[in-house]
C-alpha cells in the first residue's frame, strides 16, 4: 500500500443465499386458506352468527400468517410479508362475506 492511501470502505460483507427460496408463498397460502375460511362459515353457520363466526375466522387466518411466515425460515421482509398476509385475508375474506351478504339480502340459496 502505498503511503497516504486510505483504505476504503465498501460495505457490509454479506453472504448469498445459495437456493433463495419463495417469499410469497405464505402470503398467497394464507389467502387461500382465507376464502376456504369464509366459504365454510358462509355455508355452515346459521345466517345470524356469520358476523360473529367471521372474526374468528380471521383469528386464525392471522395466526396462520405468523406460522407460515415463520416457518419460511427467512427473516428479511417478515414484517412486510406479514402485513401482506392479513391485509390480503382481509380483502379477501371482506369480498366474500360482502358476497353473502348480498346473497342472504337478496333471499339466495346460501
Amino acid at each position: 500500500m502505498r503511503p497516504g492511501r486510505v483504505v476504503g470502505h465498501n460495505g457490509p460483507v454479506t453472504l448469498p443465499e445459495l437456493a433463495p427460496r419463495r417469499t410469497y408463498t405464505a402470503v398467497i397460502a394464507t389467502w387461500i386458506l382465507a376464502a376456504v375460511l369464509a366459504l365454510a362459515v358462509g355455508l355452515l353457520a346459521p345466517e345470524d352468527w356469520r358476523a360473529a363466526w367471521m372474526p374468528v375466522a380471521m383469528g386464525v387466518c392471522f395466526i396462520a400468517a405468523f406460522a407460515l411466515n415463520l416457518a419460511s425460515g427467512r427473516s428479511q421482509g417478515f414484517i412486510q410479508r406479514i402485513a401482506a398476509s392479513v391485509l390480503g385475508a382481509l380483502v379477501v375474506m371482506g369480498l366474500i362475506g360482502a358476497g353473502l351478504g348480498l346473497a342472504s339480502l337478496f333471499g339466495g340459496a346460501v
